[in-house]
């Protein structure tokens, strides 16, 4: 057993991991788009696949599934595993990706989206499922019990977006296993509408995240304090707020927050006069999946539900759908001073409807950019977080913008566990791993949590930085 890294080893993109189960069998762990300073790199799959019989996907963010059309182009034509809703969300994600990165042509994109669902098997949270050894890896033949198997797999709740899973995989037959454990990306905890992922009970190897392995977040009460706070600062002179958010995880966040708090401020405040505006078709599609998949929410947000309240529908809240209504409302908003939250994606400003609303903005000093997710290096978003604080400069769309508007940064808000998170989640195992492979991280975040992992585990563990 080895494992080889295709990808999420010099920063946080790209995420790709080949697990060797033996000379002739091996599983992929996502397959995901470089971004920022990796994007560069060439999205083809040259690595072999031959020995690749099947694909698990912890979830369906573009830096872990963004690079699944190659990688059917390449010819890979076994099962894709994952949890029932990245089953759901996974065609939307890869449609997108192909209209925006790759092409217009329609009859392309549904030969892509048929194969991709072909191929797609959901499982289970929570529950064994033995691949059988031998007898293929057909997308129907997923077994829930069968002594002759080649390896086991249990998804776990990770907590990061909807749908997100933490991977066991367990090779050999006991007594004698060898137990894998791929954390995707881990959720912080007491983030609003998912539950803090639980640890396994045993990991010997282990492949863990470490975005924020070198800083930890504010911690919930606080960060909502800061958010309201930033808000009603930055709407006091009518200016627009700019919320640069993921589809899928960050945006139903905000939402949430910005429910909680309409509800608790008084009627006669400007919590009830202020639009708040998703300005993505694909977040609504998404919200509707969230609100559809409520059996994932954690207790808090049922209880708000049984309540009577719509924590991700309210009447404040106000989605644009197409191109020609998005930038109908820039030039509303330009014209117009009427204060405005705008949500709209990419999170890391590297592409989205957002870019345009920074074009516009960013030179307007009643512009507000709060930033509530991990901007990699080579992105637009960390720019404006590097110059925007100094009054400098960034180029969008090779046209120099100066920065006027004032720069704001929430980190509580990642739904990226904090480097309290991650070692949490590793010492919260009944029995500890052997071998520790830290990736999907800055160097700096790397070596950090690596440190700190071998100061609370000592010597019986052994720990590797990739890259």
């Amino acid at each position: 057993m080895h494992i080889k890294h295709h990808g999420a080893v010099k920063g946080v993109t790209g995420s790709c991991h080949q697990l060797f189960i033996d000379d002739t069998n091996s599983v992929l762990v996502d397959c995901g788009l470089f971004q920022g300073e990796d994007s560069k790199q060439d999205l083809a799959i040259e690595f072999d696949i031959s020995t690749v019989k099947a694909l698990i996907v912890t979830h369906c963010h573009i830096d872990h599934v963004g690079r699944i059309p190659y990688l059917l182009a390449a010819g890979f034509k076994g099962p894709i595993y994952t949890s029932a809703a990245t089953a759901k969300l996974l065609p939307m994600v890869i449609e997108d990706a192909l209209k925006v990165g790759v092409t217009r042509d329609e009859e392309m994109i549904r030969t892509c989206l048929k194969l991709l669902k072909q191929q797609i098997i959901s499982l289970d949270f929570n529950t064994w499922y033995c691949i059988p050894a031998g007898v293929g890896f057909s997308p129907k033949k997923v077994a829930s019990s069968n002594q002759n198997s080649l390896y086991k797999i249990r998804l776990q709740r990770a907590g990061h977006i909807l749908g997100s899973a933490y991977v066991e995989i367990e090779l050999g037959k006991k007594p004698n296993t060898h137990r894998v454990v791929f954390s995707g990306d881990l959720g912080a905890p007491y983030t609003p509408l998912l539950p803090t992922p639980k640890p396994p009970y045993r990991a010997d190897t282990l492949v863990i995240e470490s975005t924020y392995g070198d800083k930890n977040h504010q911690g919930r009460k606080e960060r909502v304090a800061v958010l309201k706070k930033v808000i009603e600062r930055a709407v006091s002179d009518n200016g627009v707020v700019l919320i640069p958010a993921f589809s899928i995880g960050r945006t139903q966040e905000l939402l949430y927050e910005f429910e909680q708090l309409i509800h608790c401020a008084s009627k006669r405040s400007m919590w009830h006069k202020l639009h708040i505006i998703v300005d993505s078709p694909m977040a609504a599609n998404f919200t509707n999946e969230y609100l559809h998949f409520k059996a994932l929410w954690d207790n808090e947000a049922k209880k708000r539900v049984k309540q009577g309240r719509h924590p991700l529908d309210f009447n404040q809240l106000h989605t644009i759908d197409s191109h020609q209504e998005h930038l109908a409302l820039i030039n509303f908003l330009a014209s117009k001073q009427q204060p405005a939250i705008i949500i709209a994606a990419s999170g890391m400003c590297n592409g989205g409807r957002i870019v345009n609303y920074l074009e516009r903005f960013l030179p307007d000093k009643t512009t507000d950019v709060i930033f509530v997710g991990y901007q990699g290096q080579g992105t637009l978003g960390r720019e404006i977080q590097k110059y925007g604080p100094r009054g400098g400069y960034v180029f969008i769309d090779n046209q120099k913008i100066m920065i006027k508007a004032q720069i704001h940064t929430i980190s509580g808000y990642s739904a990226h566990a904090d480097q309290k998170g991650l070692i949490r989640f590793v010492t919260g195992m009944h029995q500890k791993p052997s071998l520790i492979k830290i990736v999907h991280g800055d160097e700096q975040a790397k070596q950090a949590l690596a440190e700190k992992l071998k100061a609370e585990l000592g010597e019986g563990t052994k720990v590797e930085v990739s890259g």
